[in-house]
């Protein structure tokens, strides 16, 4: 017996050892190994550093025009956001109704579908030939605020909404049984108590409108040039490295403050859910709810519902009338052999790609949530969780067009191995399993914290070994999250554009890069192809997060 102790913390330390080591490592290989080698051959010249790149970037007025569009673009995208976000909270949370879920699982479908499908469901509803034309938004600053909405809303929806479910209704009634109007009473003591939930879901908010590549690129273009897309231009037009290495510091600057304003407003809100009651308090829709469901109404229908309604509709429109024509076409390589793979085969390939991504992302993810979600004692390791926990949010802010072009420069031959990772076709799944990894993360660390620590203390009093008690206590409530985590990243994965356009080859092209180009190419029969392809993936995503809301459970993350 006096043997078999020691042996048994021999084994803990070193399985907790390899559950930290191999997510450190793949972000180390794959995220921060590329960025920090493209800037540097940015800021290294003839074997010095040279950091007189920024002063030439920054004294152009170009990039403080560039600088102040994204942060208008973020602002503007974020206060909005959240000004239509937190009446869809109360409304999908808080009240009850008949087809709740399925209008849940409908506003979630935007935040995860691909950026270019977006773009085009946009462009379609705006330009001089849509039902929107009139209004002379296509290719305005109006129309990206706009879709940058329609993909946030359902962030602050959710993130509010979690909290607001669980909260008390016993301090709004006491306000309201001392004489306080409904107004009154939501001023003085819900809405303090959803600050946390607000504030974290605006810092995420903001986080993803400053970072925004593919609607800007399809609805702006370079008139409306942000950090994100100056960096793809500087990178892939004119491959200079030093303007876009400038630009990425600036962007990892902006990038950190916000991840570290969310990290501090999500500390707080799950303080606050943790305090909140441990049972949902919804209510039936009462007439006193008349003002937040219309506005929920409204949004849902006309910012979310119509873009993609229309999109379905100009899909079936072809030059000779309506008919499934342009579905027809997908079987082919479009108008003059603008492809060189037909619709079909990118879908599949995108499929089989996400379907690796997210097998990665799942392990490393869950490997992070598991680490990050222990409350050690000491000081230091308290530290270095929250270390770990903040460092492997950096890719959703980083440019994924710096992790493409990093992959590139870096990964011939990795490590000295004798191994051209280029050609083997595993990074693409790689760099989709880099932008997911943060959202597995945020969807199964909420569950995993809520676990009672006297919980697992209690199996090990009894004389589980450490893999039991993750089997018995951990386990079974975080398989909860899995289904939406699983969603989260098959979709991510699915419509992730920026960096995926600089890895995958002709042959091997995925359905946002084969929408991207036939976007680009003249023809009618091209633009056709584009809207049904674009229906096809939104329809493949909505699926997979349809049945992804169908397994969410009462505590499944931060979205």
């Amino acid at each position: 017996m006096g043997s078999a102790a020691p042996s048994r913390g021999w084994v803990r330390m070193v399985c907790w050892v390899l559950a930290v080591a191999v997510p450190v490592a793949f972000l180390a290989i794959f995220f921060v190994w590329p960025v920090v080698t493209l800037f540097g051959r940015g800021f290294w010249a003839d074997g010095a550093l040279d950091l007189s790149g920024f002063v030439e970037v920054f004294s152009q007025p170009r990039t403080w025009r560039i600088v102040g569009l994204t942060l208008a673009q973020g602002v503007l995208g974020t206060v909005l956001s959240v000004l239509l976000g937190v009446p869809g909270a109360y409304v999908l949370y808080r009240c009850s109704f008949r087809g709740q879920k399925i209008v849940r699982a409908l506003v979630t479908v935007p935040f995860v579908l691909p950026t270019v499908v977006v773009g085009v469901a946009f462009r379609a509803l705006l330009n001089e030939s849509g039902p929107l034309g009139w209004l002379g938004w296509d290719g305005t600053f109006t129309a990206i605020i706009a879709a940058l909405v329609f993909f946030n809303y359902s962030v602050v929806v959710r993130t509010v909404g979690g909290l607001w479910e669980h909260l008390d209704p016993r301090a709004e009634q006491a306000a309201r049984a001392l004489g306080a109007s409904p107004a009154r009473a939501f001023w003085t003591v819900t809405l303090p108590a959803l600050a946390p939930a607000i504030a974290s879901a605006a810092a995420v908010v903001f986080l993803f409108c400053a970072t925004a590549f593919g609607v800007v690129l399809v609805l702006g273009g370079q008139r409306y040039a942000t950090i994100e897309t100056e960096i793809w231009m500087q990178t892939v037009q004119f491959l200079d490295l030093r303007t876009a290495a400038v630009l990425s510091v600036a962007q990892l600057v902006v990038v950190t403050l916000a991840l570290a304003v969310a990290s501090r407003a999500r500390s707080r809100r799950e303080h606050a859910l943790n305090l909140s009651a441990a049972t949902r308090s919804t209510h039936p829709l009462r007439r006193g709810d008349a003002v937040p469901a219309v506005i929920t109404a409204v949004v849902v229908g006309l910012l979310l519902v119509w873009p993609l309604a229309n999109l379905v509709v100009k899909s079936l429109r072809t030059s000779s009338g309506w008919g499934l024509g342009n579905y027809t076409a997908l079987g082919t390589t479009g108008g003059r052999n603008a492809l060189t793979v037909t619709v079909w085969e990118a879908a599949a390939t995108s499929l089989r790609t996400a379907a690796v991504a997210t097998a990665i992302a799942l392990v490393v993810g869950g490997l992070v949530a598991l680490v990050v979600s222990r409350r050690p004692r000491a000081p230091r390791a308290r530290r270095a969780i929250s270390v770990m926990d903040s460092v492997f949010m950096l890719p959703l802010g980083v440019s994924a067009v710096t992790v493409g072009f990093g992959f590139l420069i870096t990964l011939d031959k990795p490590l000295g191995l004798d191994i051209d990772l280029r050609t083997s076709g595993m990074l693409v799944p790689i760099a989709q399993a880099v932008v997911a990894t943060p959202l597995v993360v945020r969807t199964v660390l909420p569950v995993l914290r809520a676990i009672d620590p006297r919980q697992r203390e209690a199996a090990a009093t009894l004389g589980a070994r450490p893999g039991r008690v993750l089997a018995t206590v951990d386990w079974p409530i975080a398989a909860r999250s899995l289904g939406l985590a699983i969603g989260f990243a098959f979709a991510v994965s699915l419509g992730e554009f920026g960096a995926t356009s600089f890895l995958a080859r002709p042959e091997t092209a995925t359905l946002p890069i084969v929408i991207f180009r036939l976007i680009g190419r003249p023809g009618a029969e091209n633009y056709g192809m584009a809207l049904a392809a674009s229906v096809v993936l939104a329809l493949i995503t909505a699926t997979v997060m349809l049945l992804a809301e169908r397994l969410r459970g009462e505590r499944t993350g931060e979205f």
